[in-house]
């Protein structure tokens, strides 16, 4: 395993998978996509998205600790090997 997770958006979700794991969530009604990921801290995102109401990207937050337990999936199982997070257009 290469340690490399993707955050995308696939029409009214995001979508963020690593290893064998896919992990779909809701995302704004006017979320375009995703443009870069500033900051990854072990399941903590800073990412730059885009919306439709703006021409320029926003600076949006994601923590997915929440998602992994309310999924029933260990945070610190499924964290622990990511080290870089990259931006996948579907």
């Amino acid at each position: 395993m290469n340690g490399i997770a993707t955050l995308g958006k696939d029409e009214n979700f995001s979508v963020f998978s690593f290893a064998d794991k896919t992990i779909r969530f809701r995302a704004p009604y006017s979320l375009e996509g995703y443009t870069a990921v500033k900051q990854w801290d072990h399941g903590y995102l800073v990412v730059m998205a885009k919306y439709r109401h703006n021409h320029e990207p926003e600076e949006e937050y994601i923590d997915l600790l929440p998602i992994l337990e309310d999924l029933y999936i260990d945070p610190k199982t499924f964290l622990d090997p990511i080290t870089e997070v990259r931006i996948v257009h579907a």
